[in-house]
């Protein structure tokens, strides 16, 4: 099922602006894949909304064909996806919100587990709303303020290693024994780096875990509380929050099923189960009309429809690269920019524009080149937990930019230097199964040649295939 939702024109006033070894079908052929939507179309009455001024219709029914394939070919039951630029909305609603106990379709307000998009959307603002009332620098080591993380290293891991992921710290708590958010956090305090802070990038959930637990003690509240009063009311976010009401379960989509059923409200991440369902690195849930109006307020510095949650100077801070320059992958604080998670910039949005993915099926990702931003939520977890819409980040990303009228995203002024094929990388790296990370051939990233250094992206990506495993 295909749902429009509407495509609209926003006034200035409105607000401007753990591996999951995926099932391999056998792809059904393009002409199945068309009579399929094409009979789709014609039994429920509906073709793809006119395309507004801001956008090029052919692309927009590309998109809208490559999440309809993605679904007949059981990689997720729905989506929702929500495109803009420059004020002007696409978005739309796609499949299924549910397909057990009983057939749901999908809407536009769908809530759905947003799972580690928590890092961006709560964790990472509040931190930087710290800084800015004084109670903690950037550069601060974490045990001038959870004094119990200390020794074996810990003493120079500082507050930006967490938040680039160059702490050192390898590896979560998922796999060891604990009781409740306080048994946790001590488990997480217990973490040391296997490495020297800021030598290599490894994305790491201890990492976020401890920065939650560093809102909690400096703010006095948890986290949960804190950025609900700091970030969601004030944006108007109303469907955004960790252990979301009864009254929003209808709306939610489910993922996997447990002893006590699907998990429809409660956090699919375990660890974050686990710790009652508030942490730093997953819990929230929200809808893509809210992350419409989360993404509006970063492209315009931190502001909202006159409501303003950050300093611009912090938005710049957390969306521009703070890793070392030795480093190859590039990250802002929470945000990724450049590394082998890049997969949703796609092939045309420019190096220097940001985002995050979520475990469940979902992403965003913003550029302030152009002004555009892409959500894309899907329950690809449900029913089984074997569905997979990595390789569709990208096609989704590249189609979006592909339908913007009127920028040329061939050429961006303030662009970052193209470093390495991090999407080829990507390819080799998460086949089926994660045959060569388990058998520790992981390959190096590809060489770039200093001649081509600072060249586009889009001349070295490499076609993603064999189907890559979902992070």
């Amino acid at each position: 099922m295909v749902t429009a939702i509407d495509q609209s024109a926003r006034s200035p006033q409105a607000g401007r602006g753990a591996p999951c070894a995926p099932r391999a079908p056998s792809r059904p052929t393009g002409a199945v894949f068309r009579r399929a939507r094409l009979g789709l179309a014609l039994a429920i009455g509906l073709l793809p909304p006119a395309a507004g001024a801001a956008f090029k219709p052919g692309a927009l029914a590309q998109l809208d064909a490559a999440i309809t394939d993605a679904i007949a070919e059981k990689k997720t039951p729905g989506a929702v996806l929500w495109i803009e630029h420059q004020g002007q909305s696409y978005h739309r609603a796609y499949g299924r919100r549910a397909l057990e106990p009983a057939l749901e379709p999908m809407t536009g307000d769908t809530v759905f587990d947003v799972a580690s998009l928590t890092k961006v959307l709560a964790t990472t603002p509040a931190v930087l709303r710290l800084v800015e009332r004084g109670q903690v620098r950037i550069d601060d080591p974490l045990r001038r303020h959870l004094p119990e993380f200390e020794g074996d290293g810990r003493d120079a891991v500082t507050v930006r290693h967490l938040l680039t992921h160059t702490s050192g710290l390898l590896t979560g708590i998922s796999g060891v024994p604990f009781s409740g958010y306080t048994g946790a956090i001590a488990r997480a305090l217990q973490k040391n780096p296997r490495v020297s802070p800021g030598s290599e990038c490894r994305y790491c959930d201890a990492n976020f875990i401890l920065l939650g637990e560093l809102v909690r003690r400096l703010s006095g509240q948890p986290l949960d509380t804190f950025v609900a009063a700091e970030f969601y009311r004030p944006l108007g976010m109303r469907d955004t929050g960790f252990r979301p009401p009864a009254e929003l379960r209808p709306r939610i989509a489910p993922t996997t099923r447990t002893a006590d059923g699907f998990l429809r409200g409660r956090v699919h991440d375990p660890t974050t189960r686990r710790m009652g369902g508030v942490s730093g690195h997953a819990g929230v849930f929200s809808t893509a009309p809210d992350l419409a109006r989360f993404a509006r307020a970063l492209l315009d510095e931190g502001e909202l429809d006159g409501a303003r949650v950050l300093r611009p100077e912090s938005v710049r801070a957390m969306t521009r690269v703070q890793t070392p320059d030795n480093l190859v992958a590039r990250r802002g604080l929470g945000w990724d920019i450049d590394s082998g998670y890049s997969r949703p910039r796609g092939r045309r949005f420019p190096l220097g524009s940001y985002g995050h993915t979520g475990f469940t099926g979902v992403y965003l990702w913003i550029d302030p080149f152009s002004r555009t931003f892409v959500v894309f939520l899907s329950n690809r977890l449900h029913p089984d937990g074997r569905g997979n819409v990595h390789e569709l980040y990208g096609r989704v990303s590249t189609l979006a930019a592909q339908a913007v009228d009127g920028f040329n995203f061939d050429h961006v002024p303030g662009a970052l230097p193209f470093r390495t094929n991090f999407i080829q990388w990507d390819a080799l790296t998460n086949v089926p199964g994660g045959a060569l990370r388990t058998q520790g051939r992981v390959p190096p990233l590809p060489v770039v040649p200093s001649s081509r250094r600072g060249a586009s992206s889009a001349a070295f990506d490499a076609p993603a295939e064999p189907p890559p495993a979902q992070r």
